[in-house]
């Protein structure tokens, strides 16, 4: 099975980030470090492949207009990460998973400290 059609099944919760960290990262001088001197890093990064719904609310509460529906279906802030940009993370604050050997990073919204996306041409 294609690992777009997997990550499809994924259904991240609220304002998680499913991110597929970089597995080989080169230091200034040339050097292509293993991943397991890059885990240990407290910085890491890696590529958005799928994002949550956002930051729930509560629906606005309309006491005085009891004629009006309540809003049934929850509501939420969307997230800045989108599909296919960098997020630069706190390692700390992931959890790691593994799926059909392939690993993957669970991170917070609050643990992004940058995302770096590139412009669209269209």
């Amino acid at each position: 099975m294609h690992s777009e059609s997997i990550v499809g099944k994924f259904i991240i919760v609220g304002d998680r980030v499913l991110v597929k960290p970089r597995t080989s990262e080169q230091t200034k001088s040339g050097l292509f470090l293993p991943p397991g001197v890059q885990e240990k890093e407290k910085i890491q990064s890696g590529y958005v492949l799928k994002t949550g719904p956002g930051y729930a609310v509560a629906p606005p509460q309309d006491a005085d207009e009891i004629w009006k529906q309540s809003a049934k279906s929850p509501q939420y802030i969307p997230l800045q990460a989108t599909e296919g940009d960098l997020a630069i993370y706190l390692h700390n604050y992931a959890y790691e998973i593994e799926y059909e050997q392939e690993k993957y990073m669970i991170v917070p919204h609050s643990a992004i400290l940058l995302l770096i996306r590139e412009d669209d041409l269209t």
